[in-house]
C-alpha cells in the first residue's frame, strides 16, 4: 500500500527542516525590520535619566599610565564612551572617535574618553594599539563608573558640556558628524 502526501505539505526530513528553517526566517524577518526601522544616532540623544544632571564621577588609571578625573575636563566637551574590543559596532565606530578627537584636539574644544565596559584591560590596549586613538581610557575598575551612567550594553556614549552637565547620549553606533552635530546643536550654534 502506498501513501500519497498531499501536494504542498512536506513530509519526514523536509517536515522537519520545514520547523527548523521556519522560525529562523521569521527571526531574521524581524531582525531586519527592526534594523530597517530603527533610531538614527542623531534620534536617540535626548530624554534619559542624567540629562541635565551633574556628569557622574570618572577617575582612574588610564592604559598609557595616566591619571583622569572628568572634573579636570571643565571648560570643553567630554566624550564617555563605553565600549567593547569585542562589540562590533563599537569597533565599526571607532575610526569616527578617532577623526573626532583628532579634529577637536587642535581646536582644544572637545576630547574623547573611553570607558572599558566588561573587558580584560590587555585587551583594550591591543586593541588601542592596532587602532588608534591617543585619548584617556579606563580599563580597570570600570563597572561602578558604568552603573552610574546605566550602561547596559555598548556603545554608548554621552556628551558632557563644558560645565560638566550631562547634554547628550547615544545608544549604538555614532560618527564624527553625529557628535559634532550634536554639540553644535547644544552649544547653540546648530540649526
Amino acid at each position: 500500500m502506498t501513501s500519497t502526501i498531499p501536494a504542498g505539505r512536506p513530509s519526514g526530513k523536509g517536515r522537519q527542516a520545514f520547523w527548523i528553517v521556519m522560525p529562523v526566517a521569521v527571526a531574521l524577518g524581524l531582525l531586519v525590520l527592526l534594523l530597517a526601522t530603527g533610531e538614527q544616532a542623531s534620534e536617540r540623544n535626548s530624554g534619559f535619566h542624567l540629562q541635565g544632571e551633574v556628569a557622574p564621577l570618572i577617575e582612574g588609571p588610564t592604559i598609557d599610565g595616566g591619571w583622569f578625573d572628568i572634573d579636570d575636563q571643565r571648560g570643553q566637551w567630554v566624550i564617555v564612551n563605553f565600549f567593547s574590543t569585542t562589540c562590533v559596532p563599537c569597533i565599526v565606530e571607532h575610526p569616527e572617535l578617532v577623526d573626532f578627537a583628532e579634529a577637536h584636539d587642535v581646536m582644544g574644544d572637545a576630547i574623547v574618553v573611553s570607558v572599558a565596559f566588561d573587558d580584560r584591560a590587555d585587551n583594550v590596549v591591543e586593541f588601542f594599539e592596532e587602532n588608534g586613538g591617543s585619548w584617556p581610557v579606563l580599563a580597570e575598575g570600570t563597572e561602578q563608573i558604568a552603573v552610574q551612567y546605566g550602561v547596559t550594553g555598548v556603545p554608548e556614549s554621552y556628551i558632557v558640556a563644558p560645565s560638566g552637565i550631562v547634554a547628550g547620549r547615544f545608544i549604538g553606533g555614532l560618527t564624527r558628524a553625529d557628535l559634532d552635530d550634536a554639540i553644535a546643536t547644544l552649544s547653540g550654534d546648530g540649526a
